[in-house]
């Protein structure tokens, strides 16, 4: 059996999901799992979405953000974001839009549960330390790994319990502090292997820039793509 390559957060970043794809399948992937937030916020959503819909048997849910871009008044009151929604929602179209609204939230794939943030929200998630909130958060959780993402944040820890978080991190736009493109590699024995593929990221912050203008979450954007911090 194929690796299964595992991506998160790739927001309209075409060039990251092309260094990805590259290095997942010269590691032995030949099937892949993506887990939501698929076009906001990046300098090509069309073309991103584009390329995901060509990937051969990719298994997909939704993450806030393609929630978002389908339901406006479902995302905060703030100007940086409906900007960001409005031109993500001009460029891909209105039957992308629902088509990635319509995805399932949440998949289970052997003894692995995939959800966006949390199995109980995709927004609410995980942080690499402990936190009072895990068990809420995992409340009725029956798999012996559950892997999120929604932060940005890669990381892996196991709780008390025996349940395995994982964090492939982010392919579009990371934000602990390494700009290299993040994801996960699930092994055939079932290990995972977390992954940073290298891609110009400043060539990607210009291109967000120079494609919707000097506008706050265009430029928000580029500082996150340049330096993988909030």
């Amino acid at each position: 059996m194929a690796a299964l390559a595992v991506l998160y957060d790739i927001h309209g970043n075409q060039a990251a999901l092309e260094a990805v794809l590259a290095d997942a399948r010269s590691a032995g992937a030949g099937e892949f799992m993506l887990g939501g937030d698929y076009a906001l916020f990046g300098p090509f959503p069309a073309e991103t979405v584009a390329m995901i819909d060509e990937l051969p048997d990719a298994r997909l849910i939704r993450g806030n953000v393609d929630r978002w871009s389908a339901h406006p008044e479902q995302a905060p009151e703030d100007q940086l974001i409906r900007d960001a929604i409005a031109a993500c929602r001009e460029a891909l179209g209105d039957a992308a839009v629902v088509k990635l609204d319509g995805l399932p939230e949440q998949l289970v794939i052997g003894d692995t549960l995939y959800c966006h943030a949390s199995p109980i929200s995709d927004m609410r998630s995980f942080l690499p330390q402990p936190s009072p909130e895990d068990d809420q958060l995992l409340a009725g959780v029956t798999e012996r790994r559950v892997v999120f993402g929604h932060t940005h944040l890669q990381f892996r820890r196991r709780r008390e319990d025996g349940i395995e978080l994982v964090n492939p991190g982010s392919v579009g736009m990371p934000l602990d502090g390494d700009p290299r493109a993040a994801y996960a590699l699930v092994n055939d024995d079932g290990s995972i292997e977390q992954r940073r593929a290298g891609y110009d990221n400043e060539a990607a912050a210009t291109a967000t820039l120079e494609r919707f203008g000097e506008i706050d979450w265009a430029r928000r954007t580029a500082d996150r793509l340049l330096h993988a911090r909030l």
